[in-house]
């Protein structure tokens, strides 16, 4: 069963809504065209691949992975067989997947240890929504069942500390922290000292979002890696790199230093909802080869969803799906 067949079924596309509704700037801006495109176009020329290419490298899926993507299409079997440019749209959806599986198993699920506190690492530069990012997880994972503590760890921004603070009020989660400019191993200690004391089961830790240089970056959080792995065997359990979607490829070079600096093992994408560029998802799996754990879809506390593939490619194209 194809993509297009799959989404025909009621239920799933109601599931998908909330989907379909936080990227509809992505259909409205950059992939607009698609429809448009395939009604310009009866049979399967050049130039219509030289016209999806440019939708999709608008779309900041990213210029390499486009012309691989085009690439790969034009060699697809299945287009060897069709004449009619319509008909290329199915293969182009199911072509997306290859695109994001790189012919593997993506495993997106939070990673929970088995016998004892499970901790989460956050980063990112600042700016990206990351400490809102952490009030809706931890809102997320309180409402799935789990007693959640949140460790302030951003000492250096100025202000960071209180907004964890008043996140964790409105949560009535337990925020441990210390004045601004301590130690970030420090608070961590303690977080994780406070957890094991208390009964906790998830523990969330802040980072700082910028330091002088990589060097710097890089020796603070081996630091407060090894605190964590010191007092809890095995963690983190995940270090998630939080992205802003709107930010689209300067996002992805703002990421390098934190990829290259910590072993990142998924990818919060906030802000999806408000950029007209949503293939960035598939962008940062093109090029990082890691897999996205959660996007944010709007503003609210329950606008965040962990990442499911089908909902999001439904969420690029549902307008052509839906019409199919």
């Amino acid at each position: 069963m194809g993509f297009f067949d799959l989404f025909k079924n009621k239920q799933k596309k109601q599931d998908a809504e909330k989907y379909r509704i936080g990227m509809e700037k992505t259909r409205k801006g950059s992939m607009s065209k698609l429809k448009k495109l395939f009604s310009s176009h009866n049979e399967i020329t050049d130039e219509l691949f030289d016209e999806l290419e440019e939708i999709f490298v608008m779309a900041d899926i990213g210029v390499e992975t486009v012309v691989k993507f085009i690439d790969q299409l034009k060699d697809d079997v299945r287009v060897k067989h069709i004449t009619s440019a319509k008909d290329l749209q199915p293969i182009i959806v199911d072509k997306m997947f290859d695109i994001y599986l790189k012919g593997e198993i993506v495993d997106s699920n939070l990673r929970y240890n088995p016998s004892g506190i499970t901790v989460f690492l956050f980063v990112g530069v600042n700016g990206v929504g990351k400490t809102t990012t952490i009030a809706k997880v931890c809102y997320k994972l309180m409402k799935e069942g789990h007693k959640v503590l949140i460790a302030a760890g951003d000492t250096f921004r100025a202000g960071a500390t209180e907004q964890l603070q008043v996140w964790g009020g409105r949560l009535k989660a337990k925020v441990v922290s210390k004045e601004e400019g301590s130690d970030p191993s420090s608070v961590i200690y303690d977080a994780i000292a406070a957890a094991k004391a208390e009964g906790y089961d998830v523990v969330l830790c802040d980072t700082a979002g910028r330091l002088q240089t990589k060097i710097n970056l890089m020796k603070e959080l081996e630091k407060i890696k090894k605190v964590i792995s010191r007092e809890v065997p095995g963690a983190p359990q995940d270090t998630l790199l939080v992205i802003d979607a709107t930010t689209g490829q300067n996002g992805l070079n703002q990421a390098k230093a934190f990829i290259e600096a910590t072993d990142v093992s998924g990818i919060v994408l906030t802000k999806l909802d408000g950029t007209a560029k949503g293939g960035i998802v598939l962008a940062i799996r093109e090029k990082y080869s890691i897999p996205i754990k959660f996007v944010c879809l709007g503003e609210t506390l329950d606008d965040i969803d962990y990442f499911d593939l089908e909902k999001y490619v439904y969420g690029l194209f549902a307008e052509m799906i839906d019409e199919e």
